[in-house]
């Protein structure tokens, strides 16, 4: 037990965990949205910029921002990580610092992050079945989305900001034990998509 912060050994882990992938995911999503809102000023500017992340007519950053998907808000959707992931990376450094954010927050961070997951979802399946072009950058940010909202979730089930009734408190701890699982499908899932839509490239590289 952690005697300052009446912490068991569980859910120190649970926090830092937590905290580490906010932290992370938030950095290396900053790092994408600002990386693709520069080259999208870039060649808006300089018509013959060549963006960094177009590799080949499948991988290409730049076919993608040419659709109308990619201002899915009426302005380039790497504005809305710009706006959101410094909020993501705040929330990490709070748990590491174990400075517990109100229920409130957490709770509106949750819903935050299932609207990204969804966005991303939208995303994924525009990508694959509507351009027929994958953005290495977005795809980038499609993999940090999926684990902070599944972390965010667990933590908050943890921290009983999500409300379980206590008929359901035992079962819902047994599950949280094997979460990985839970995120593991996920990308499955995602990895399943991309994979058989664009198999006919893949199969070229093995």
């Amino acid at each position: 037990m952690d005697e300052a912060f009446g912490e068991t050994r569980r859910e120190i882990k649970g926090r830092i965990g937590a905290g580490l992938v906010l932290l992370l995911g938030g950095l290396v999503g900053l790092g994408a949205a600002f990386d693709l809102a520069y080259e999208r000023v870039a060649s808006l500017v300089d018509p013959g910029h060549v963006i960094s992340c177009d590799f080949n007519p499948v991988l290409s950053c730049g076919t993608v921002m040419d659709t109308w998907q990619a201002s899915a808000f009426g302005f380039p959707n790497p504005l809305v990580g710009l706006m959101a992931f410094p909020f993501v990376v705040y929330t990490g450094v709070l748990l590491l610092a174990r400075s517990e954010p109100p229920r409130w927050i957490m709770l509106g961070f949750n819903l935050g992050a299932l609207g990204g997951l969804a966005f991303v979802a939208w995303l994924i399946y525009q990508s694959v079945y509507r351009i027929g072009v994958l953005c290495p950058w977005c795809m980038a940010v499609w993999a940090v989305v999926l684990p902070i909202f599944w972390f965010t979730t667990v933590y908050n089930l943890r921290s009983r900001a999500i409300p379980v009734g206590e008929d359901w408190r035992g079962p819902v701890d047994d599950l949280l034990r094997f979460h990985w699982v839970g995120l593991a499908v996920l990308y499955g899932a995602v990895l399943a998509v991309v994979g058989t839509g664009f198999w006919d490239y893949w199969s070229t590289l093995l």
